[in-house]
């Protein structure tokens, strides 16, 4: 009985791993058009902001979209290369934004600001070199 329920587990899980892999190029069409629908619509809402608030949300909202397209690509062709092009999507966003932050400080504080976001940066552009792709 055990074996039995060993090989059904194995077995759906199995089939969940595939079926979720396996994206057509339909379903990747529609996702890319998605992806390019949500970025309109948060880039739409970041109009309504002012000054450096409205730099960080389009910051953010290009961001979003580089890393969803990366994402996306790995969805559709796994390598170790586009899984190497997500992070460093996710690198390149996260350091866009948080030195576009550092924008509504001054003095010591905005160049302390700066500097950590580079050296954030810079750690994991060196965890990227890392990866194999």
């Amino acid at each position: 009985m055990k074996k039995q329920l060993l090989w059904i587990a194995l077995a759906g899980s199995l089939f969940a791993t595939t079926g979720a892999s396996a994206m057509t190029k339909d379903e990747y069409s529609a996702a890319k058009d998605k992806i390019s629908a949500d970025y309109k619509a948060a880039k739409a809402r970041c109009d309504a902001l002012a000054s450096n608030a409205k730099d960080v949300c389009e910051k953010e909202a290009k961001g979003t979209e580089n890393v969803a397209k990366a994402e996306l690509e790995q969805q559709y062709k796994p390598s170790a290369g586009h899984a190497k092009k997500v992070a460093e999507a996710k690198a390149e966003m996260t350091y866009e934004v948080a030195k576009e932050k550092c924008d509504d400080m001054s003095g010591d504080a905005k160049s302390a600001c700066v500097k950590q976001a580079k050296a954030q940066h810079d750690g994991a552009k060196a965890e990227i070199k890392r990866m194999k792709g």
